[in-house]
């Protein structure tokens, strides 16, 4: 089985809400390696929100500030990846435009044959264009090598009717498809991304990241999310 895990960048910082914090990073990689030892491959693709929300700025150039944001994934898929060597996984780092000797560049065939010899893949830098988000990176890399299912670890528990933060009243939905996502506009991941995977057919699973063993127990079948349905 193959999957691919977007963690967002707020996730990553943990409790600092900037930059990285390493023992939340490291609880993610030991659960990633209980994957790995049971024979899954496992993608990953990051946000990059810990350190750059460029589209709320009015003074940079839209082009400019979604730059800056693939470098902010970049920055945060080498971290993270080191974290995941650390505890004895292998990695390798593709990014859709040329970084030098930080990363190498995408291709199915390459990724699949990192995924073949058992390594953890980052896809980072988004897809390389302004104007898309993360949310259609990890759609989209996970239709380029037939990922089996999306995961979104968030900071919420799955997907509402509404922000529980601002109604508490709010319905947790178990399962949705996501033509009801988009009819209703959820927000699970952006329009772009929703219409993406609805017409390539990927099904995406929404936990609670900060949730203990969440990621292992998602595959394991204890679910406690949202199921978003095709």
């Amino acid at each position: 089985m193959r999957i691919l895990l977007k963690l967002s960048g707020e996730a990553l910082a943990g409790p600092n809400k900037m930059g990285f914090d390493e023992e939340t990073v490291r609880r993610v990689a030991l659960q990633v390696k209980k994957l790995v030892d049971d024979g899954i491959e496992v993608g990953i693709v990051t946000g990059g929100g810990n350190f750059w929300r460029g589209r709320s700025s009015e003074n940079i150039d839209r082009t400019k500030a979604d730059q800056i944001g693939m470098l902010a994934t970049i920055m945060n898929c080498i971290y993270v990846s080191e974290i995941f060597r650390s505890v004895g996984m292998s990695t390798n780092v593709l990014t859709p435009f040329e970084c030098g000797s930080f990363t190498k560049l995408f291709s199915k065939d390459r990724a699949n044959k990192y995924f073949a010899h058992g390594q953890v893949v980052f896809f980072a830098g988004g897809t390389g264009h302004p104007y898309f988000s993360t949310d259609t990176g990890v759609v989209l890399r996970a239709i380029e090598v037939e990922a089996d299912v999306i995961l979104l670890a968030k900071s919420i528990d799955g997907v509402y009717d509404s922000d529980p933060a601002k109604n508490p009243d709010a319905k947790k939905y178990d399962e949705i498809t996501i033509d009801e996502v988009i009819a209703k506009n959820l927000q699970v991941v952006d329009m772009t991304a929703s219409i993406l995977a609805r017409d390539n057919k990927k099904a995406m699973w929404v936990f609670d990241l900060n949730e203990e063993n969440s990621i292992v127990n998602t595959m394991q079948g204890k679910f406690n999310g949202t199921k978003v349905t095709v």
